[in-house]
């Protein structure tokens, strides 16, 4: 990678993950109002970010973000663990989730836990789980305190949006990873969770449409390339329908909320991933992207994922510079949000300075082991 092409896909790693948390904080506070409701107190559709309530300041991300963040970590760790002359594992990132559900569970880090993102106490909240999410990782433990043993995909037939919602870092991952791979391992981690084939196969489309985007693709050119990846899977129906719908509807109707509440809720993987595409293809453009994000989540049914998804696919497309600044500035955990991005852009383009045979053993695998 080029010096230059470096400093682009670095830019959209950091667009990616904080304009996904902008939309999820953007939509959390109205996630289950209906959309006459929301747009009766703004009128202006959703643009500022509001208090969720006693405990939910506004700019509060939820736990769209949380998992993201938990499956950064995880592709940096099992990055590290290739150390050992093991190929690169998707398994790992579901103890990154095994990590995160702990900060659902406990009051703080339990200090029996390696990794520094766990260590961070802001994270150790609830921001209205996803109860799949929950109950898929709490079995996977099998009344232990971990899971003991990682990479069998969940036993339900949940297509939820808590798979879809958490995937998008899979794009993010160099070009020398193929599409394809990418689409699969995606959709392999959101089955860690989710077990219905819409529930994993959408997942796989949003990462592979990210990867694209990251390659330098436009938006169209992107979904079309997922599209055709999605339709080589058994039970790609529903997702490709969905997404078929959203690029008609962007073609032909209003960019409006009743025109989103015709894509559905967005409490099923394949409508939330439409919704956000939908949103996304209607105000396309660098300086539209608030515009898309509130038209993202302004609706009635799951507009944090909505608008984290489509944070997401517009951070990619425009870098981080599009992203909107009155709400970059103030959106929860900044910091480590953009720390994360930065690490994750070392380890995939210097981890021989990092770790390794060549490079330090220490200060770098205490913070991402490889595991």
């Amino acid at each position: 990678m080029s010096g230059q092409a470096e400093e682009r896909w670095r830019a959209r790693v950091r667009g990616c993950l904080l304009g996904g948390a902008v939309g999820d904080a953007l939509g959390g506070p109205v996630e289950f109002e209906s959309g006459t409701s929301i747009i009766a107190k703004y009128p202006e559709l959703v643009r500022t970010f509001v208090p969720g309530g006693d405990g939910w300041p506004a700019g509060t991300i939820t736990d769209d973000t949380q998992m993201t963040l938990f499956t950064v970590e995880g592709l940096i760790r099992a990055n590290v663990r290739t150390d050992r002359g093991l190929g690169f594992t998707v398994a790992v990132v579901q103890h990154g989730y095994d990590r995160w559900l702990d900060t659902q569970t406990l009051p703080g880090p339990s200090g029996e836990r390696d990794g520094w993102l766990q260590g961070e106490q802001w994270l150790y909240v609830r921001r209205a789980p996803g109860n799949t999410c929950l109950s898929a990782l709490t079995e996977a433990r099998k009344g232990e305190a971990k899971i003991p043993q990682f990479g069998a995909q969940a036993v339900n037939d949940s297509k939820g949006c808590g798979g879809v919602m958490r995937v998008a870092p899979f794009g993010l991952l160099p070009e020398y990873f193929p599409t394809e791979w990418i689409f699969d391992s995606a959709a392999t981690a959101a089955g860690y969770t989710h077990g219905h084939p819409t529930g994993k196969l959408a997942s796989g489309a949003l990462a592979a449409i990210i990867h694209e985007l990251c390659k330098g693709a436009d938006l169209d050119d992107a979904i079309s390339r997922a599209t055709d990846l999605l339709t080589q899977h058994e039970g790609h129906e529903e997702t490709s329908t969905a997404l078929s719908f959203a690029r008609h509807l962007a073609a032909t109707a209003p960019a409006n909320p009743v025109t989103v509440e015709r894509l559905g809720g967005g409490w099923v993987a394949e409508e939330a991933l439409a919704i956000a595409v939908f949103a996304a293809l209607a105000y396309p453009k660098p300086d539209q992207v608030l515009d898309a994000l509130a038209l993202a989540v302004t609706h009635s049914g799951d507009s944090d994922s909505t608008g984290a998804i489509c944070g997401n696919i517009l951070g990619a497309l425009h870098g981080e510079t599009a992203l909107p600044a009155e709400l970059v500035f103030t959106v929860e955990g900044r910091p480590v949000i953009l720390q994360l991005a930065d690490d994750f852009a070392l380890e995939f383009t210097q981890s021989n300075r990092l770790h390794g045979d060549y490079g330090p053993h220490t200060s770098w695998t205490a913070r991402y082991p490889g595991w």
